[in-house]
């Protein structure tokens, strides 16, 4: 036979090159360094401190979330100026597009400030037990949010995207890094014993990653915390036997069908699901039984004072489940359920409101801080506290605060972060970001990066598109890491 004398062409070249030896071995590289889009990330790696893409300083994360927006010029954001220009007309050289009110007078915070700690930092009257924990603190007063609504805002903090279908960033980290324990979910959520958030459990959904990493739901105040664990009374029937019968029959049956669904993740989570329910049949009573709790910790928390228990149950409970080897914790304060209300949405009468919701977290906050420390679970924890957006400093009506998307603060301390400082500031009324304007991106990108996970690699492949937690944002806050 004679050969061929017609030249391959350059794209010819290249594909015979990329499908044959050459291209198995570049598949294997790109591999090895988690190049490829895939549905499962590279294990973390026991070298790498258990980190995915580098080195990790934190193992675990708790996320303090303050529904309906916490104002940080009542709280964490000294200015003098809003006080010597108090009951004086708000006019920051611009246009000022509010919520759903015109802008009032300035107003200044119903609290006093002092300074506390090494770092001096200024803190409210509101929050003297965080006060307390200043230097183990890293401020960000100048995170700014794309919306000043709150569905859409609660949306972009946990999600990094104003729109529902995205996963939150405990279901990345759960696919990114795996659990901790086989005996509780890697994920786990603390709501508002009062009600939801805007958005409700929608919030820790897992989007379109596999089922199996959306948040699990915990009530620790409710009669059945979680909700299905156990058989209704009525069905007399159940005994130990025969639940391992049934679940049995079940895997069998499921694992059937999940031949011919290749690729369905809501089954393979329904599968995991049944397992890891009867194993959290032993595990969950006993981490959510606090009664072996010493008086001193119950104390610390607050749990017997009325207005700080259920939020100081809900931090303990954080706890219990990271020393257990929950790898992210989220714990809501807030509820989105009208009048009176019961969220940090203080329209109507700051003062009033914020008290009320300020003085229920405060020490609750404080106490998780000092016991992580006093365990030794600070060093390699990180604790988020954050909210939606921030409050206006010119006041709504009389008494109240509008929506502010141009700054607010959020916080963080433990698992590598820096304690005693602060990154960005916003100008002299703390209604805009002046130095540093931070999003949410960065400071998922920090988080990620101290868990040891590249942001611009942790990435799963959704309708054609590398999807990830930062989209295509987000750069790592140097400034503040250790």
């Amino acid at each position: 036979m004679l050969a061929s004398s017609r030249r391959e062409s350059r794209r010819e070249f290249l594909w015979h090159l990329g499908g044959g030896l050459g291209g198995i071995a570049l598949v294997d590289l790109l591999g090895r360094e988690g190049l490829l889009a895939d549905d499962k990330p590279a294990s973390p790696r026991r070298e790498l401190n258990g980190g995915l893409h580098h080195r990790a300083k934190a193992k675990r994360v708790v996320q303090l979330f303050m529904s309906g927006a916490a104002s940080q010029c009542d709280m964490f954001d000294y200015k003098p100026a809003l006080i010597q220009r108090n009951g004086m007309p708000f006019d920051p050289g611009e246009k000022v597009e509010l919520f759903q009110s015109s802008p009032g007078a300035c107003m200044q915070s119903p609290w006093g400030w002092k300074q506390y700690g090494q770092s001096g930092k200024w803190m409210s009257d509101l929050v003297p037990h965080l006060a307390t924990c200043v230097d183990d603190i890293a401020f960000i007063p100048s995170m700014v949010s794309k919306s000043n609504v709150h569905g859409p805002a609660t949306f972009m903090q946990n999600t990094g995207f104003v729109l529902p279908g995205f996963p939150h960033i405990g279901s990345w980290v759960s696919y990114g890094l795996g659990s901790l324990t086989d005996n509780l979910p890697a994920f786990v959520v603390l709501p508002d014993m009062r009600g939801f958030a805007p958005n409700g459990p929608g919030n820790w959904s897992a989007g379109f990653l596999p089922a199996s990493h959306q948040g699990t739901m915990f009530r620790p105040n409710a009669k059945n915390p979680i909700a299905d664990l156990f058989p209704p009374p009525s069905a007399k029937f159940v005994n130990p036997d025969s639940d391992r019968a049934s679940l049995d029959l079940l895997k069998t049956l499921n694992g059937e069908h999940l031949k011919d669904r290749a690729g369905d993740t809501r089954l393979e989570a329904r599968i995991a699901a049944y397992e890891l329910a009867a194993r959290l049949q032993v595990s969950a009573p006993e981490v959510l039984d606090i009664s072996a709790e010493t008086p001193a910790t119950r104390a610390l928390y607050g749990l017997d004072e009325k207005i700080t228990s259920d939020f100081g149950r809900n931090c303990l409970i954080a706890r219990r489940l990271l020393e257990r080897g929950v790898r992210f914790v989220q714990v809501w304060s807030g509820a989105d359920n009208g009048f009176p209300r019961r969220n940090w949405d203080s329209h109507e009468d700051i003062a009033r409101d914020h008290l009320d919701m300020g003085t229920s977290m405060d020490k609750p906050a404080a106490a998780l801080l000092k016991d992580l420390k006093a365990r030794g679970l600070l060093d390699d924890t990180i604790v988020i506290w954050t909210t939606e957006f921030g409050r206006m400093p010119c006041s709504q009506g009389s008494k109240g605060r509008d929506h502010n998307p141009f700054t607010f603060t959020a916080w963080v301390a433990g698992g590598g972060f820096t304690g005693g400082t602060t990154y960005g500031a916003s100008d002299e009324w703390s209604y805009k970001a002046l130095e540093h304007p931070t999003y949410c991106y960065d400071l998922h990108a920090t988080v990620l990066h101290l868990l040891g996970i590249d942001h611009q690699k942790l990435t799963f492949r959704h309708n054609g598109i590398d999807r990830r937690l930062t989209d295509v944002h987000g750069d790592v806050i140097e400034e503040i890491l250790a």
